[in-house]
């Protein structure tokens, strides 16, 4: 599969450095999974698609290897990289351990300006959870969580888990139009937030551990349903 038969059009900002324009672009292609595990990204497509030369194609994708999404075969090929499920659950550690104490900061602090923003959140997630537009649905879902460090005061470390959970966010893009489980998302994020509001730090972490818990607990459904997806 070429890089051209699956990346979508792009109109580059000319005012702002192009690496990391094609970077992101590729990196959202990616963990939407418009570019599947195995994909090929010629460089020479890329260059002639983003009307640029080598040197700002090569360190987009550099930095995509960085994140562990490409694998980079000199002189061969850059393939979109599998599925790690080593790295997966290292990120669901990390990110687990983090948002239990964003969650604890929230419900010591309860915030009225910031409930009320949660609430907005999850009014505009139940719009959207019986629906089959999942990628609306997931932007809300990362919208809420990042809500949730902003809140706390820690937006660097969302940063941080951003850029280690290209093989969890892929997973869990995985088992997202399960049947059911965009309700359930939406559920799990609407005790959280009522937990916060009831000034309940241990109630917010025990729903928050429930939340985080579901799609590594289905992982060979998952491999079974998309075979060649994954590396252990």
């Amino acid at each position: 599969m070429s890089a051209g038969a699956s990346v979508l059009p792009m109109r580059l900002d000319r005012g702002r450095q192009a690496a990391p324009q094609v970077f992101d672009h590729l990196r959202e292609r990616i963990l939407a999974l418009d570019l599947k595990p195995g994909a090929v990204l010629s460089r020479v497509e890329l260059m002639e698609q983003f009307g640029l030369s080598q040197t700002p194609i090569r360190d987009a994708l550099l930095r995509l290897a960085e994140e562990g999404l490409v694998d980079i075969f000199p002189q061969h090929a850059t393939l979109v990289s599998a599925i790690d499920l080593t790295h997966a659950r290292q990120t669901q550690f990390l990110r687990r351990s983090i948002e239990l104490e964003v969650v604890r900061t929230l419900a010591l602090s309860a915030d009225e300006t910031v409930i009320a923003g949660l609430k907005a959140n999850l009014a505009r997630q139940h719009a959207m959870a019986d629906t089959e537009d999942f990628q609306s649905f997931w932007a809300l879902d990362q919208s809420f969580h990042r809500a949730m460090y902003e809140a706390a005061g820690v937006p660097d470390l969302w940063r941080l888990v951003r850029s280690r959970s290209g093989h969890l966010e892929r997973l869990r893009k995985l088992h997202l139009p399960t049947p059911g489980k965009t309700v359930k998302i939406h559920s799990d994020h609407s005790l959280i937030v009522t937990a916060i509001a009831a000034h309940d730090p241990d109630l917010a972490q025990r729903h928050l551990r429930d939340h985080l818990s579901g799609t590594l607990g289905l992982i060979d459904t998952i491999r079974d349903r998309y075979p060649g997806y994954f590396r252990d």
